[in-house]
């Protein structure tokens, strides 16, 4: 490739792998002029020898480290998600391929993009990665319990609580007729349980923590129903909201809208879209459902109406999803605008000026 040729390049095109990024550039005029394979170490010696233009890459794994490296170099980094790089793909699927139409989404200047996330919101979402992580896993280990303790014909009610306080007392009663290799492996259970009731602690105890210094999760707590794991949650996913022009392309971007299916002027609308975080929107649910399980407060909060009148017409699931869009929208509004929640009706003033504690009654864990 001449000189003049990586001169005119517009827009470059990228597919990350582990130890190779495949490069695909265009110039002004359409033309391909760069095809090229390079080692992940040679990257940045490489772009330094491009002029500063638009680069394109799909995201994924180090797409955000990728994208910070470049942008210190003066370049435009457009983090795409891949399924709008999808529809650009000609041929056959390969890495050029793919380069190639990553190079050309990035130049469409409507097409929706990743935010670039800081090294902070990447060290809060590990955080969250892990907790939920955790929490899997003792859920599977409980269910595991659950499993073999009926195998030996012995039920538990349900709920976590009601299964650890009467492990040992159940061991100790039945110690005649469960074998002595079951109660190994039922203590060994319980054992990897306990442990981890204290590794999800810990981490929630730093995310808590975290919540408590950053303005921005101190602003989005004072929400009925959010508390730290929801406001650092969002704080990791979108920043400050600035990828979002209003609040619903949040909550549509969480998956919290009927799905659209419209047709010669037709509105036809299904079930929720459940696009975008799956993990963000669990915990708006979530945060929804604690604020329906208290009834007797609905009037005390400004949409205290609304979910009135809403009950009266909407079956609990649904009405459920509704108070989750409403939740997420008046986040993203409190996220963009660095502002409190409208002091509820019957609280006093005070409600805004300790909005972590406020919250905390109404927070899921």
């Amino acid at each position: 490739m001449t000189k003049k040729a990586i001169d005119a390049l517009m827009s470059i095109g990228i597919d990350i792998g582990k130890d190779t990024f495949h490069l695909v550039g265009f110039d002004y005029d359409g033309q391909l002029v760069l095809r090229k394979k390079i080692k992940r170490l040679a990257l940045l010696q490489t772009f330094e020898n491009f002029p500063r233009c638009v680069v394109g890459m799909e995201a994924c794994l180090s797409a955000h480290f990728v994208s910070r490296c470049l942008r210190k170099l003066g370049f435009k980094p457009r983090i795409i998600p891949a399924i709008y790089v999808k529809p650009f793909i000609k041929g056959q699927k390969n890495d050029y391929n793919d380069a190639e139409a990553i190079a050309e989404a990035a130049l469409r200047p409507n097409l929706p993009t990743v935010p670039e996330k800081s090294q902070d919101q990447l060290d809060l979402q590990a955080l969250h990665r892990v907790r939920s992580r955790l929490v899997s896993r003792r859920t599977a280990t409980i269910n595991q319990i659950r499993a073999f303790l009926i195998e030996q014909g012995i039920t538990v009610r349900k709920g976590l609580r009601a299964l650890k306080n009467s492990f040992e007392t159940i061991l100790e009663q039945r110690k005649d007729e469960i074998s002595p290799r079951m109660r190994s492996i039922l203590f060994g259970l319980y054992g990897d349980w306990l442990w981890l009731d204290d590794r999800i602690e810990a981490v929630s105890k730093e995310i808590e923590e975290i919540s408590q210094r950053e303005e921005n999760c101190i602003n989005v707590m004072t929400i009925p129903g959010i508390g730290p794991v929801i406001s650092t949650a969002m704080v990791a996913a979108v920043g400050t909201g600035e990828a979002f022009d209003r609040a619903r392309d949040f909550a549509a971007w969480v998956g919290l809208v009927p799905r659209q299916h419209s047709t010669g002027g037709r509105t036809i609308l299904g079930r929720i879209s459940k696009r975008g975080s799956r993990y963000l929107r669990m915990l708006f649910v979530q945060a929804a459902r604690v604020i329906l399980m208290r009834s007797n407060r609905w009037p005390d909060f400004s949409f205290g109406e609304w979910l009135i009148r809403a009950s009266e017409r909407m079956n609990q699931n649904k009405l459920a999803i509704a108070l989750a869009n409403k939740l997420a929208r008046m986040a993203w509004s409190i996220l963009r605008h660095k502002t409190a929640f409208d002091a509820p009706k019957k609280c006093g003033r005070d409600w805004n000026l300790k909005p972590f504690s406020a919250s905390k009654e109404f927070a899921i864990d």
